[in-house]
């Protein structure tokens, strides 16, 4: 064992997860070691809801995701998104679709289909992936979530070379799965601005990957049921300092999956946006009780991919009558 932890240091990879968990020395381009994101904000109602209550609770939400992907949002909606965003100095985040998930393929819904279900399938749909960021990323938004390698790497060389946006950030999703430092390693090597890590994780296997990357990590410290259900406010002081940068998601566990969605659910998501942001003020109380010196970013701070909206935005191609 001891020759591949020997191996594993001269990779400059940690050789063991720390028993004692060292404090983070790394940061936000501002300084700040953690930022607050709410994700699954469906739509523009949903965006409304959850900037509204964010404001009259006095949260300062840094990023809003969104999990049904910009395929399903209107040129319009995109645009309404994009602007609520950008006039709060809030990133926001649309999923890149469509996945095997969506796909007619059987894999993905079999019993042991779940790894397969963030993949790409095929070349077509890696292609229609592709496309989706390329239509999201022209309505002024400048952060996609991204789950699959191929996708990253092709997404990230296409921003090199001026077919995307260049401050286009990436932010991995926790579907991608990669859960050690090797792994989240090599997400960073292909183009990952931030890594949405397992909700799993122990504080020691943070910290692990931690040493190993540079780039933000995202961490459910409450959970939705699909990914595990966890609620760990208490843990939130140490999940800063071992982990910062760290964007602190709250999810919301003991409710409803609303993916793929669309009007039909608009009430529901507004409703569920309401009470994230709710769990985000309980966890901030928890971690001024335990880490009072722990720094925040301000809105619009360096490093928050805020939308731009342009002043036109191109028009969708429409099929020949």
């Amino acid at each position: 064992m001891e020759r591949s932890r020997t191996f594993l240091h001269s990779l400059g990879l940690p050789s063991r997860d720390p028993g004692e968990l060292p404090s983070s020395t790394k940061r936000f381009p501002d300084g700040a070691q953690y930022r607050i994101e709410i994700p699954s904000v469906e739509g523009v109602e949903a965006t409304e809801a959850v900037l509204d209550e964010a404001n009259a609770r006095g949260v300062v939400v840094h990023r809003l995701s969104q999990g049904s992907g910009g395929m399903l949002l209107t040129r319009t909606e995109l645009t309404a998104m994009a602007a609520l965003a950008e006039a709060r100095g809030v990133e926001l985040s649309l999923f890149a679709r469509p996945l095997a998930a969506w796909d007619i393929g059987a894999a993905s819904r079999s019993p042991g289909g779940g790894p397969v279900a963030a993949q790409a399938r095929g070349t077509d749909q890696l292609v229609y992936v592709l496309e989706d960021i390329r239509r999201t990323a022209e309505s002024g938004i400048r952060s996609v979530l991204v789950t699959d390698l191929g996708v990253l790497s092709v997404a990230s060389a296409m921003r090199a070379a001026g077919e995307l946006p260049a401050d286009l950030q990436f932010k991995i999703s926790v579907q991608m799965g990669l859960a050690n430092p090797a792994s989240i390693r090599i997400a960073q090597h292909y183009g990952a601005d931030t890594y949405n890590v397992p909700t799993d994780l122990t504080l020691a296997q943070l910290a692990a990957i931690r040493a190993a990357v540079d780039i933000p990590l995202d961490l459910y410290v409450e959970a939705p049921d699909e990914l595990g259900g966890f609620v760990r406010h208490f843990e939130i002081a140490e999940i800063v300092r071992v982990a910062a940068p760290v964007h602190l998601k709250f999810g919301l566990c003991n409710a409803p999956n609303i993916y793929p969605s669309g009007s039909h659910l608009t009430s529901t998501a507004v409703r569920l946006g309401r009470e994230r942001v709710r769990r985000a003020e309980l966890g901030a109380e928890i971690l001024a009780r335990y880490a009072p010196d722990a720094v925040t970013s301000p809105l619009a701070a360096a490093g928050l991919a805020v939308p731009t909206v342009p002043t036109t935005v191109p028009d969708e191609p429409r099929s020949a009558t």
